[in-house]
């Protein structure tokens, strides 16, 4: 990477220009589309940027007054947004041989237990972010634990990195093992205080946050709901109907409810600011709640397989369906990597996936099912300067399949099947280089 210019980048210029090969979203592209008139890209464009947001994008090189970063050559996206991602299962990332209910005892709840000490919330949380963004992902939605303080963590320490992030204090008060159960009365307290700290200060925002429920009394979940209906702003994030075995233990405990959605959506926790990961096993009746509440799922692809859940059916959602990466009963954090497991899900159905649409449920669909489409997801005049670039092809395979590509598609959904973390060049968090 060079400069065209003396000014000094690492400063922090309130002017610079970037210049690359710029790809985004105006719309969401229709399934199985590989021409899609969503698609905007411009080879060989700058995008000037002025106190981290995008103000310009032009063909013609920028004048001596912008400090100037040249990425020619390169694939330009909007940063990535990981709308399902668990901070503290880094540990457990690559576990063997279990489903969902037996993982989460044998792995991923031991694992959790050490997050009720600050020190290792932070440096937990310092850890995961720089991870994050070391594989493009500059926004994300973020379970933390039980503990309070490894929201706090999360929190503070995204706000040095300049992200937006969504996250709150995991409530789950039954089914738990000892040191990761709470109780309603003092989560209530916990998530009012989180709330009046963090939510809406700098990039940061509170979700309303239940593990899911099996681990959470009728009273806690109520609790929850009435915590959403007080304050329109606050996210909400949970699981659903990711596993067989989950499903039926869902139906066991809650016998009065018409399905696992059910349970969530008779207190009010099915919103237009709902994220609920999975949702593998919703039934027709379901999949026209979330439409109608205006919710999204976040599709786990790579967790799904890895832990053998099921297969999603993205084409018949008429709901947001985004992208992310579950971990650690995902393999890794990198949406490319999400993306090919998500076209793998897809053909075992007898599906095509596009890079289209995959890229859309990282950025622009993702920003907009999370209501910060203004901010995030693409490279438009007034959104902020998050920013990953990628080299379009690493090695001697990926370098001779770009070699030969012939239009856009094939070369996009070729680096999509091909790149990974190595192929990032850099990260930008509203204007400031991160990676």
């Amino acid at each position: 990477m060079s400069f065209t210019n003396q000014k000094k980048f690492d400063a922090g210029p309130r002017r610079w220009a970037l210049r690359g090969d710029l790809l985004d979203f105006t719309a969401a592209p229709s399934w199985g589309d590989t021409e899609s008139p969503a698609v905007r890209f411009d080879r060989d464009h700058w995008l000037l940027i002025e106190d981290g947001r995008i103000v310009g994008r032009q063909a013609h090189e920028p004048d001596d007054s912008w400090a100037r970063k040249d990425h020619a050559g390169q694939l330009v996206l909007p940063g990535f947004i990981d709308t399902h991602v668990h901070c503290p299962q880094l540990e457990v990332i690559g576990s063997y041989g279990t489903e969902l209910l037996d993982w989460l005892k044998r792995y991923t709840f031991p694992s959790e237990c050490a997050f009720a000490d600050p020190v290792r919330s932070r440096a937990g949380a310092e850890v995961f972010l720089d991870a994050l963004l070391a594989s493009g992902t500059t926004a994300a939605v973020v379970f933390a634990t039980v503990h309070k303080v490894s929201a706090e963590a999360l929190f503070d320490s995204a706000a040095a990195r300049g992200m937006r992030l969504i996250t709150g204090k995991v409530l789950m008060d039954r089914h738990a093992p000892d040191g990761l159960r709470d109780d309603v009365v003092q989560a209530e307290q916990d998530c009012i205080d989180l709330i009046g700290r963090f939510h809406g200060r700098d990039r940061l925002a509170y979700a309303v946050t239940v593990r899911f429920a099996p681990t959470s009394t009728p009273e806690q979940l109520a609790m929850a709901g009435a915590l959403c209906r007080a304050d329109a702003s606050l996210y909400m994030q949970t699981h659903v109907a990711e596993n067989r075995a989950e499903v039926a233990w869902v139906g066991e405990l809650f016998p009065q409810a018409r399905s696992y959605l059910d349970v969530y959506d008779s207190v009010g926790l099915v919103h237009e600011r709902s994220v609920l990961a999975h949702g593998i096993y919703l039934d027709p009746h379901d999949r026209v709640v979330v439409t109608d509440r205006g919710a999204q799922v976040a599709h786990c692809p790579s967790s799904n397989l890895f832990l053998g859940s099921g297969l999603f059916d993205w084409p018949g959602a008429a709901f947001n369906v985004s992208l992310a990466s579950d971990v650690g009963g995902g393999t890794t954090l990198s949406l490319p990597r999400n993306m090919l497991d998500a076209y793998k899900v897809q053909a075992l159905r007898g599906e095509r996936l596009t890079a289209w649409c995959a890229l859309h449920a990282a950025t622009r669909g993702a920003a907009e099912a999370l209501q910060l489409g203004g901010e995030i997801g693409g490279l438009s005049v007034g959104q902020v300067a998050d920013l990953c670039v990628w080299d379009w092809a690493r090695g001697p395979v990926a370098e001779a399949r770009d070699a030969v590509a012939r239009e856009l598609h094939e070369r996009v959904f070729a680096w999509m099947t091909l790149a990974d973390e190595r192929n990032l060049a850099a990260c930008y968090v509203a204007g400031r280089q991160r990676v």
